[in-house]
């Protein structure tokens, strides 16, 4: 029997695996003729040029899979997937829903443990500050249990776009430097920073933040292993803290009988005006006079549409155009959700377009304010504004654009993948759709053009909900 053997780089090639499997394919070559091996810098097929086969149509849930798979350091990561590809290609379609098939089992295992990697890479990498670099840079140490920096890299690009910087793994390197990610060799521990001037603020927030009633140190190690400990400046603290955590319950529990009353939102409301405000003009005279929480802003941005429109949008805060001008939802952001109220049949000047947070939060980078995301204390400061604000407009309908927008309106921290869709919030009917800040920050066209046509399908459904009838509920036609 003649082998065919597939030679694919070190790590996580799966642009080289795919062409390989379209290849397998085109010339119907079965898992037990070919065989997988990896090297630093291969060529497909032995060395012979592999060429380009046409695509192959497979299962959303199957290329998901792949994605992930490529990433484990199981050495037969390839052969297996093959396998899968080849069943499914050849009668078993549905073959990755019956979860007791040894070969689904264990490529799913691989792909569990690969998004824990991936979680736990996005929670525990530490940034720190390049102590002899001419402009501001920084600098991670990580050690990833698979080959996940090219996956995760999008992550940081997208949480720190402003800033510049560079991830070292033993696998690989990744930097980002405002503008394009570009990948690296791998690294040692000491090319990382040791530690920072910003550490010492750090832990003492983390330990501020630190709940001595909930300590399970199990649950903790479980949850943030100790190998991780050494790269992370708040784990210095850990130890004292658990020790410590017994008699810090027993003065919380000595100072309960003292503490406030909890405020309910009502009592948050009634705390923030002598008089209550009776219009939008009021309550934006109020706002206007209290400042904004975080110093920077030129001017508070209010809500703006038709007293009672049928739609309320509900975004995060004002940006760079929008605290300038005075009006929401008029930079690059608001002009993409122009376009798309108008392409879902919606008229901008009907509805209401508002933030959770009523003033722009930034951070100086020379000449630019680059948009800082609002913490969820800032975002309940603003609440109580805006719940009176809906309560004053009276929509039929209340749209939350992103998670910032959803955390105002319900008070929990929920992210947009689990929400999306019909809501409720309190007495308001309400749907939850991403920002289109979001659309904007996405990586490449072909995820771009997806996005925003589930966008646009939110945005058409909310139109129907608008429609629909107040007293029966009932959609329209065109909704059903």
């Amino acid at each position: 029997m003649t082998l065919h053997r597939i030679t694919l780089r070190d790590g996580a090639d799966l642009d080289g695996f795919r062409k390989a499997v379209r290849r397998l394919v085109h010339e119907e070559l079965a898992p037990q003729h070919v065989v997988f091996d990896v090297e630093a810098a291969p060529d497909l097929f032995g060395g012979e040029a592999a060429g380009e086969a046409s695509p192959i149509s497979l299962p959303r849930s199957l290329s998901e899979m792949i994605g992930r798979v490529v990433c484990h350091r199981d050495p037969e990561r390839y052969a297996l997937l093959y396998q899968l590809v080849w069943r499914v290609l050849n009668g078993e379609r549905e073959l990755l829903d019956i979860a007791t098939d040894p070969l689904v089992h264990r490529l799913e295992l691989m792909a569990r443990a690969v998004r824990r990697d991936l979680h736990k890479m996005h929670a525990f990498v530490r940034f720190r500050r390049i102590r002899d670099a001419e402009l501001e840079r920084f600098a991670a140490w990580f050690e990833p249990e698979h080959f996940i920096l090219e996956a995760a890299a999008p992550f940081f690009v997208d949480r720190f776009r402003s800033l510049d910087w560079t991830i070292l793994t033993p696998i690989g390197s990744a930097h980002w430097d405002r503008d394009k990610l570009t990948y690296g060799p791998p690294a040692r521990r000491e090319d990382a920073p040791a530690e920072d001037e910003f550490e010492d603020s750090w832990r003492g927030y983390y330990e501020s933040v630190f709940n001595p009633a909930r300590v399970n140190p199990v649950a903790m190690r479980a949850e943030m292993p100790k190998k991780y400990w050494r790269n992370m400046p708040e784990a210095v603290a850990i130890p004292g803290l658990i020790q410590t955590a017994s008699q810090r319950v027993e003065r919380m529990i000595e100072q309960e009988a003292t503490m406030p009353a909890k405020r309910t939102p009502e009592r948050a409301l009634e705390a923030m005006w002598d008089q209550e405000p009776k219009t939008l003009e009021e309550l934006n005279a109020i706002i206007a006079k209290a400042g904004p929480l975080v110093p920077g802003a030129t001017q508070a941005v209010f809500g703006e549409g038709p007293a009672h429109a049928d739609i309320a949008f509900v975004g995060e805060q004002p940006g760079d155009q929008e605290d300038l001008q005075g009006r929401p939802f008029v930079g690059p952001a608001g002009k993409l959700l122009t376009r798309a109220l108008t392409e879902a049949g919606i008229d901008r000047s009907h509805t209401y377009l508002t933030n959770a947070v009523k003033h722009f939060k930034f951070e100086q980078r020379g000449h630019r304010r680059i948009h800082s995301k609002p913490t969820t204390g800032e975002v309940k400061h603003y609440r109580p504004w805006l719940m009176k604000e809906l309560e004053l407009v009276r929509p039929k309908l209340v749209v939350a654009l992103g998670a910032t927008a959803l955390l105002a309106l319900t008070g929990k921290a929920t992210p947009i993948t689990r929400s999306r869709g019909r809501a409720k919030f309190g007495a308001w009917e309400g749907y939850v759709t991403v920002h289109p800040s979001y659309l904007l920050r996405l990586p490449d066209e072909e995820t771009k053009r997806e996005a925003y046509a589930a966008f646009l399908a939110d945005l058409r459904r909310i139109h129907d909900l608008a429609l629909a009838d107040p007293d029966t509920g009932e959609l329209p036609l065109a909704a059903e």
